[in-house]
Parts: structure tokens; sequence; C-alpha cells
């Protein structure tokens, strides 16, 4: 279990640390990029380009719908419920895991306290359903993670 749990943690390092600016010196033949106010503005990162999140972790819940219509309802409610929220703002980073213990994907919402995350979790049919429960943890990472959702619309050739 708790290797499991290390791999998680690991991977998501990994993913953070890949929108995370690196403290480490460049080399003198490469210039570093202007700051851009109006975009750190746009994406609420502090003075190091960071910010607060809440990390939604979604897991197997105590009522599994079955497969069928009611199912497929649900899991539509999901995509359409994730779409809203990353239209407003406030996904900035969603995905499935391996369901390895249970943890079957993950959310990053962007808001800065729990009882806030909450309340936007709880606009999700898998969870209301009981097919998934949630687990909440305050995260801080780059702020650029706030860009993810309009890049991805321009690399995405089908929708879910």
């Amino acid at each position: 279990m708790r290797t499991t749990s290390a791999a998680l943690t690991a991977t998501l390092a990994a993913l953070l640390l890949a929108v995370t600016p690196s403290r480490a010196q460049a080399p003198a033949t490469e210039t570093k990029p202007a700051f851009d106010a109006e975009l750190a503005k746009s994406v609420a990162a502090d003075d190091h380009g960071m910010r607060r999140y809440v990390l939604v972790i979604l897991k197997t819940g105590p009522t599994p719908v079955p497969a069928g219509p009611q199912r497929d309802e649900v899991f539509k409610g999901h995509f359409a419920n994730m779409g809203r929220l990353a239209a407003e703002g406030k996904l900035a980073f969603a995905g499935p895991l391996d369901g390895v213990e249970g943890r079957r994907g993950l959310f990053v919402l962007a808001v800065a306290d729990i009882d806030e995350a909450k309340k936007l979790a709880a606009t999700d049919p898998v969870l209301s359903s009981g097919e998934m429960v949630a687990e909440y943890h305050r995260l801080y990472g780059s702020a650029a993670l706030m860009l993810v959702n309009e890049q991805h619309k321009r690399i995405q050739k089908k929708s879910f």
C-alpha cells in the first residue's frame, strides 16, 4: 500500500514540476523570458509564479452504479460538469488514474480552500451518486497550470 501511495505522490510531483518554474540558474547563453505581468495576473500568480489549488482524488465509492443507461448518464454528467468547471476557470486539470487502491481520477481545482472545493465537487454526478468519493488536499503549484485547458483545446482532435 505504501508503494502505490509513493508512486502516486511521485507522479503528482512530476506533473507539478513539469509546470513549475525551475530555480536552477539558466546557462549564460540563454536569456530569461521577460516577466509578463498581465499573464501573471490572469492566472492569479503570486510573486513566485505560484498559486493555491485543491487536489481532489476521486476514489471508488460505496454505491457503484451498475452498467447500463443510468451509469451512462452519470458519466455523461461527470464529463459535462468537468467542462463547465473548466470553462468557469475553476478546474485547472483533471484526468483518470489507474485504479490502484481505488484511486480512479483527480481534479486540480483553482480554489484556495477545501470548503469551496467540496462545494464544487458536490456538483459532480459521480460523487452525488456514490459511484466515487473524494479526498481533498491543499496544493501550492505553478499558476501556469491554469493555461493547460486553453492549450489543450489546440491539440485535441476529439472530445469525450
